[in-house]
């Protein structure tokens, strides 16, 4: 979820917006002028005399749906979390969720692209309202988040926010099914193979993980990050599973191996790649019996962090 800053998109949106309200009826003329005023304090980062002036807005003609977002961030920029659970302070965030709520739903089906793009950041906002920092409700941003997904299919960011609701709320199932989908929905991005591999990860399914970044790395076979994160992955399991069998222990280093090297091929000088690639042969001098082969894999993975060290110092303009 990005976080938001009077600068960024909104203030853009007040620009465009702003150009194109109509006064044709009784009490838009006032309302257009509040509109401006308040877009003048909003940009200026005044928050509190923009949430008053957008307020006056809305009295004067409450069909100018695009004030209630501007309205629903002043409070929301207003709100301190340090300040959580003083009422006053907590009725800001209340105000700006009623806001945002209610330019979601006036500006959901319009014809016009810029209010729904309003619409679609009233729905983002809303769900990092209701997150742990804020009202921690992520009961209420459930519904959100399936709105938002009917609305934007195609968007993994909205699947894999809901999944993490499911999976902190015990609901494992459920998360997997929300994260495959967003696969479906989706599945040249690779952000998704990511999401589920970290799912499975947390879950110690293991087979599950590699299942994912191996898909990963189908999609993109030439990239030299997708093997290095598999190799990583099999560094971090083989190092940190006391369970695994000597057996369990030699196929992963090999596993890992092949996708370091893979990584390597694609990137000759790679640091996390070559570096990983000593590490695991580390793993493998630990579970050789061969004390001068196992000498050997230490030679060898010390000349490459050396090599690693090299290629570091030369990146930093180092002789």
């Amino acid at each position: 979820m990005k976080a938001f800053s009077g600068a960024s998109v909104a203030s853009a949106a007040v620009l465009a917006l702003s150009m194109s309200v109509g006064c044709s009826q009784v009490g838009q003329v006032q309302a257009k002028r509040s509109f401006k005023a308040a877009n003048a304090a909003y940009q200026a980062q005044d928050y509190k005399k923009a949430a008053g002036l957008y307020e006056e807005t809305i009295k004067e003609d409450p069909n100018l749906a695009v004030a209630y977002f501007f309205l629903g961030n002043s409070y929301d920029n207003m709100f301190r979390p340090s300040k959580k659970g003083e009422p006053e302070n907590d009725a800001l965030l209340q105000k700006a969720v009623d806001n945002y709520t209610l330019c979601a739903e006036k500006l959901g089906n319009s014809q016009l692209e810029d209010e729904r793009k309003l619409a679609k950041l009233s729905l983002e906002y809303l769900v990092a309202a209701y997150g742990a920092d804020k009202l921690n409700d992520p009961a209420k941003a459930e519904p959100v988040l399936i709105k938002m997904i009917q609305m934007e299919p195609q968007e993994p960011s909205n699947y894999a926010v809901l999944a993490k609701i499911y999976e902190d709320a015990g609901l494992y199932d459920d998360a997997e099914k929300v994260l495959l989908m967003g696969k479906e929905a989706k599945p040249k991005d690779a952000s998704v193979y990511m999401q589920l591999a970290g799912f499975y990860n947390r879950q110690g399914r293991f087979d599950k993980t590699i299942e994912s970044l191996n898909q990963r790395a189908e999609i993109e076979p030439n990239n030299p990050e997708a093997f290095q994160t598999i190799a990583g992955y099999y560094w971090d399991e083989t190092r940190g599973d006391a369970g695994l069998t000597e057996a369990q222990k030699k196929e992963y280093i090999t596993k890992g191996l092949e996708a370091v090297d893979k990584a390597i091929s694609l990137k000759s000088d790679y640091v996390e790649a070559i570096t990983f690639r000593g590490l695991l042969l580390r793993l493998q001098a630990n579970v050789e019996k061969d004390p001068s082969k196992q000498q050997a894999l230490l030679k060898e993975a010390t000349a490459l962090s050396d090599k690693a060290n090299e290629l570091r110092k030369k990146a930093a303009g180092g002789n």
